[in-house]
């Protein structure tokens, strides 16, 4: 069984989202450079193991802000799959669609946005081996 392993919160101003969720949860945000003048800010919920960076608390996840656009317009929830290119066959085959495809994340893994039948947008995760 696939498990959900992170979220996304959509932003028109990270700034202004990084100050309420910092205010607000005291959650734990970093940027990191992901290159072409692209920046994602990590949401820290919870401890993640360093090596993994999975939650140490088991059900807990962790997460991240994206840009709010068309294709992303609201909170995605991301599920965790062995392959992203068999997952996406089978949404396709399931009446879904591909929003993003499969993108390598280095020395992580990769991820890719779906549309499901009910026309949300959600995220698959693939971890490096």
């Amino acid at each position: 069984m696939d498990k959900v392993v992170h979220f996304e919160i959509t932003t028109d101003d990270t700034a202004r989202a990084k100050e309420f969720y910092r205010s607000v949860f005291d959650w734990e945000l970093s940027d990191a450079d992901m290159g072409g003048g692209q920046t994602y800010t990590s949401i820290t919920t919870v401890p993640t193991d360093e090596q993994s960076r999975i939650a140490k608390e088991p059900g807990a996840i962790n997460g991240g802000f994206t840009a709010r656009s068309n294709d992303v317009p609201s909170p995605v929830i991301t599920v965790q799959v062995d392959a992203i290119d068999e997952a996406l066959k089978k949404i396709e085959a399931g009446g879904g669609a591909t929003v993003t495809p499969r993108t390598p994340i280095p020395g992580m893994g990769a991820f890719a946005y779906f549309r499901d039948s009910e026309g949300n947008t959600l995220g698959l995760w693939e971890t490096a081996m």
